[in-house]
């Protein structure tokens, strides 16, 4: 039997809504945040750029705060079914984030994921700095680390899917036969070969 992969994106697939923006409501600076969010989903600034400077405006916001809000982001509908379902089809079903480990640790456990990676925001005495580092910090993080968890897992292509709805996600898609664009931007939306715009991810088991 062949190994099979699916990966989705945390922010807006998994969990309906940006994790920064919740943050940023706490402190009055929604909109500011989420004008850049969706200029680097739409693929019109570099993801890396885009993360530093988002992150930069919580420096000196509590640990405490961010965790609080982490473990309470809502799912997104249908996030529980699809997994379930992905695991009946012998998947293994893992998260990859240009967000935070405070949020997908927590939320790989609630939906029994296999494996999550994500980026660390840096605090120090329970603080922020304003730093961020980790796994998934350029436009093309999300390619190059589905290609080398294909090779540990022995996945090829025709057995990998992929979920996602912005710019920085693109770079997966040449490594999977099922491409989705869940509730996309355009730029996604061009190289999908499946398209769900209705924000339930149950739907994409009628593909699998």
């Amino acid at each position: 039997m062949k190994n099979k992969l699916a990966v989705f994106d945390f922010d807006s697939t998994l969990m309906d809504g940006e994790t920064l923006e919740f943050f940023a409501k706490e402190i009055g600076i929604q909109q500011k945040v989420k004008e850049i969010t969706d200029r680097a989903m739409r693929g019109e600034l570099d993801f890396f750029e885009s993360l530093t400077t988002r992150v930069s405006f919580f420096k000196g916001f509590p640990v405490e705060k961010v965790d609080t809000i982490c473990q309470n982001l809502p799912l997104m509908p249908g996030a529980k079914e699809i997994v379930t379902e992905l695991h009946k089809k012998d998947y293994k079903v893992v998260c990859f984030s240009g967000g935070f480990r405070n949020a997908t640790k927590h939320f790989a456990e609630l939906l029994g994921l296999d494996g999550e990676f994500a980026n660390i925001l840096h605090s120090k005495n329970g603080f922020l700095t304003g730093f961020v580092g980790g796994e998934m910090m350029f436009n093309d993080s999300k390619g190059q680390m589905l290609e080398r968890l294909q090779k540990i897992l022995g996945v090829d292509k025709e057995n990998t899917l992929v979920v996602g709805d912005g710019a920085n996600d693109l770079s997966m898609f040449k490594y999977a036969a099922k491409r989705v664009a869940f509730c996309a931007k355009p730029i996604l939306k061009q190289q999908a070969n499946i398209i769900i715009d209705e924000k339930d991810l149950s739907k994409i088991i009628e593909y699998i």
